[in-house]
């Protein structure tokens, strides 16, 4: 296992109150060994005016599952995250309906994390694919 705060799906939830994932309607649904999986709908909230899921709200959502995973993953009393980078390719639109989000990492070292994120529509099928790198700093 890889999480060090591990948190249930209700904590996240919580921690989220008030924030940009709550506002798009984000909402996590699992946390597994070493990923962690969270659906978003697409309507007025997530949609660009062609009526398809903008590809900011997928970022959103990449960023959201992938900075929360590395945050899990560190000492909440002497560590923190930032992020450094983030990456999208967007694969097929979606109209209607959820998009549902896992990461999980390529890379956990002491000073830098990589986390892959995949995004899939209710089929199944890729929307979007997303990599995330961030920063490990020390609190002071």
């Amino acid at each position: 296992m890889i999480w060090k705060n591990k948190s249930t799906v209700e904590q996240l939830q919580m921690r989220s109150h008030n924030t940009l994932s709550d506002h798009l309607g984000i909402v996590f649904t699992e946390v597994g060994e070493d990923y962690l999986c969270a659906k978003m709908p697409v309507d007025h909230r997530t949609v660009q005016p062609m009526g398809m899921l903008h590809g900011g709200a997928s970022v959103v959502l990449a960023e959201t599952l992938g900075s929360v995973a590395g945050v899990m993953t560190v000492d909440a009393n002497t560590q923190s995250i930032v992020g450094l980078d983030i990456n999208a390719n967007h694969m097929r639109p979606v109209k209607e309906g959820f998009v549902y989000g896992r990461v999980s990492p390529l890379h956990l070292g002491k000073t830098t994390q990589v986390w892959h994120i995949e995004i899939k529509n209710e089929e199944g099928k890729l929307v979007c694919v997303s990599r995330l790198t961030i920063a490990i700093i020390e609190l002071k």
